[in-house]
C-alpha cells in the first residue's frame, strides 16, 4: 500500500478480488445508512425514539469497523489491480490517496464515536441492537468524550466530501473515459469493450 500501483496493459482487465468487491459494496451501503441514522437521531428530541436511532447508529458503526478490519486484511493479502496506462499519473496518485483517506476514516469514525460514547458511559459497555454489549474505552472523562464527539462530527463532513469526489471520479470513469478500464476494476462496472474482467488474484490461462 506504500507505493502507487503501476499502470500496465491488461487483457483481460484485472479487477478487485471477490472478497474486496463484496466488502466495498456492503460498506458503501452501510455508510449511506449510517449518515441517515446520524443526521436523523441528531435532530430528534431526547427520548426513546432518539435512543433507538442512536443504538442503531452505534451498531452500524461497529459493523463498519469490523468490515474495515476485514477489508484491510484482504487488501494486504491481495494488492489492488494495476491501473490502465491511459490513466494520467496525477489521477492514479489522487485515487491512491483517496483510498488511503477512506481507510483512515473507516477506522477513525467508529473509534472517535466510541470514545465519545465512553465519556458518558455508566458501565463497562454500551448496548448495541439486541442488547449486544460493546466495551467502552476505560478512563475517558466527559470532557474528553465531548472533544472526541466534536472530532467525530468533523470527520463525518470530511467523509461526505470524499464521497462526492469518489462518486464523481467513478461517474467520469464509467461514462466519460474512452475505454472505461478503470471502472472495470470494480464490478458490476465493465470496460467499454464489454469484455469480462478477471480477479487480480486469478492466474491467466496459459496459451497452448
Amino acid at each position: 500500500m506504500a507505493s502507487v500501483p503501476e499502470a500496465r496493459e491488461q487483457k483481460p482487465v484485472r479487477r478487485y478480488v471477490n472478497a474486496a468487491v463484496a466488502i466495498h459494496w456492503i460498506t458503501a451501503l452501510l455508510i449511506v445508512i449510517q449518515v441517515w441514522l446520524g443526521f436523523t437521531f441528531a435532530d430528534l428530541p431526547r427520548g426513546p425514539e432518539r435512543m433507538e436511532f442512536f443504538t442503531w447508529h452505534k451498531t452500524v458503526g461497529a459493523t463498519i469497523l469490523l468490515l474495515a478490519i476485514a477489508r484491510l486484511i484482504v487488501r494486504l493479502r491481495n494488492p489492488p489491480p494495476p491501473f490502465p496506462p491511459e490513466l494520467p499519473a496525477w489521477e492514479r496518485h489522487a485515487a491512491v490517496w483517496n483510498h488511503r483517506a477512506f481507510y483512515f476514516l473507516l477506522f477513525a469514525l467508529p473509534l472517535t464515536g466510541l470514545v465519545a460514547v465512553s465519556g458518558r458511559a455508566e458501565d463497562w459497555y454500551t448496548p448495541l441492537v439486541g442488547g449486544i454489549p460493546l466495551p467502552v474505552v476505560p478512563g475517558i472523562d466527559e470532557a474528553t468524550g465531548e472533544l472526541s464527539g466534536g472530532v467525530h462530527e468533523v470527520l463525518v463532513f470530511t467523509t461526505l466530501a470524499l464521497l462526492v469526489l469518489h462518486v464523481g471520479a467513478a461517474v467520469k470513469q464509467q461514462f466519460f473515459d474512452s475505454t472505461r478500464q478503470v471502472a472495470g476494476r470494480m464490478p458490476p462496472f465493465r470496460p467499454k469493450s464489454g469484455e469480462p474482467t478477471r480477479p487480480a488474484d486469478e492466474q491467466a490461462p496459459r496459451e497452448a
